[in-house]
């Protein structure tokens, strides 16, 4: 196709999905699998538009992928506003964690016996798929800055965590897979990229976030600009945590993560120390502590006056919300492109052997590592089904895998191209059509809020 023809194509696809919206947001799906049917139907599978071989274009891929994932990882962490030392975190650190390995090692048994791979490529492939997608899983996590429930929580954190956590693993069986075998490389491997590049990656982000947040809201509070480009602030801070971060050799991933939180943490600790005064005001009597504050995604779509945006409270309120909604955006915007080029590729790397292998991660592995690790946290037993059911795989996994193609994987290729794909669309599909469990859930979570707010009241 010519590039006329893409831009024709993207803007039938924008067009479709503008003025359908109403219509689809009434189905029982969600978006990512409305966007991998539009795929399959421009693709050879259905109107053959477009065909899109994922191992030619595998370098386009990598860097399409990688900047899905480094922006929706930076959202993810300036969505989550709790401190780290809350329990809610508590089952996001488990999943991101023990889990996530687990699941490796748990892909790694099943494809080699199963499917036949050899031991480094099923380490591989279990690497690959470990991650849950932190584009894909919108419809889980967080959005709400008031909203601490344990399930989306941990969901959350496990996405913002685990798609920088997974990329040793993917880097070792590379290196597995180079070598031949487990040599003296381990001793290298694990001192550079587990003992150093994590703790690193997550210091530098997070340092990085708050002092530039630190430093842009007071310089907001201090000049007051309502047409300030707070978007090229949040494209800015990305770049420079993810290029500093690779720079020292720490993972890139990570640190886009921990600079979204350390921006909000900056936005969090300035309305502590500097509550606006009509909170204040409403202070109730006898009270040491201010009033909370509203999170910053009450300003979102407020306009901003330049008096308001003196106090600094206002200021990084306003900030933060414009940087969401902006993320937001962008993040809807490339996993509509992810999606779609997925579906277009589905009819030639379409692997039926794939089912098995998705049927094991989403109905076996996955839930029961979730469900043993997170036994003792303060979850209920129906949040641990549902973190252990809604481990979406995603743009993460098709990054893990254009990265091995452009970095030395050249054994089992196409077969590891064809089965990564089609768990992909798998979990898409699956995740998809069972959404509405999602809908009971938050039904049954108020009712059991409205039943303990009751409950405090009648107590003595």
């Amino acid at each position: 196709m010519s590039f006329l023809a893409w831009i024709a194509l993207a803007g039938g696809l924008l067009l479709v999905m503008a003025l359908s919206s109403v219509y689809f947001r009434r189905l029982p799906v969600t978006s990512s699998l409305i966007y991998l049917g539009l795929g399959m139907t421009v693709g050879p599978l259905g109107l053959d538009l477009i065909a899109v071989d994922f191992i030619r274009e595998r370098v386009n891929f990598e860097h399409l992928t990688e900047i899905a994932v480094i922006i929706s990882l930076f959202v993810c962490g300036l969505k989550l506003r709790l401190p780290l030392s809350h329990p809610a975190w508590v089952a996001a650190f488990l999943l991101a964690g023990p889990v996530m390995l687990a699941t490796i090692a748990g892909v790694a048994v099943f494809s080699h016996f199963v499917l036949g791979l050899a031991w480094p490529v099923a380490f591989l492939l279990g690497g690959i798929l470990a991650p849950t997608d932190p584009v894909l899983a919108g419809m889980v996590t967080v959005n709400d800055a008031r909203d601490q429930d344990r399930m989306r929580y941990g969901l959350s954190g496990e996405a913002g965590f685990n798609d920088g956590a997974a990329f040793p693993f993917v880097i070792f069986a590379l290196m597995w897979m180079e070598h031949g075998s487990v040599g003296e490389w381990a001793g290298g491997w694990a001192l550079h990229r587990l003992l150093w590049a994590t703790p690193a990656g997550l210091l530098a982000g997070y340092f990085l976030g708050k002092w530039v947040g630190l430093f842009a809201i007071r310089l907001r509070s201090r000049y007051p600009d309502t047409g300030a480009p707070n978007d090229f602030l949040a494209l800015a801070l990305i770049a420079l945590a993810y290029a500093s971060a690779e720079a020292i050799g720490a993972w890139g991933f990570l640190a886009v993560f921990a600079a979204g939180q350390g921006f909000r943490r900056t936005e969090v600790e300035i309305t502590e120390i500097h509550p606006a005064p009509e909170y204040l005001a409403n202070q109730p009597t006898g009270e040491k502590a201010p009033a909370p504050h509203p999170p910053a995604e009450e300003f979102a779509n407020r306009t901003a006056q330049p008096e308001e945006l003196k106090h600094p409270t206002k200021a990084a309120g306003h900030m933060v919300a414009e940087i969401i909604t902006f993320g937001d955006t962008a993040e809807r915007l490339l996993e509509m492109m992810m999606v779609v080029l997925l579906g277009i590729c589905l009819s030639t790397y379409w692997d039926w052997r794939a089912i098995p292998l998705a049927l094991a991660l989403f109905i076996v592995i996955r839930p029961l590592f979730t469900l043993l690790f997170l036994a003792k946290t303060r979850t209920r037993p129906s949040q641990r089904w549902l973190m252990g059911w809604f481990g979406i795989r995603g743009i993460g996994s098709l990054y893990y895998l254009g990265y091995a193609l452009n970095h030395g994987l050249d054994e089992n290729t196409g077969r590891l191209v064809s089965l990564t794909l089609s768990v992909v669309a798998l979990s898409v599909t699956v995740h998809g059509i069972t959404s509405p469990l999602l809908h009971f859930y938050e039904k049954a979570a108020t009712r059991i809020k409205a039943r303990k707010a009751l409950q405090r009241r009648i107590a003595p």
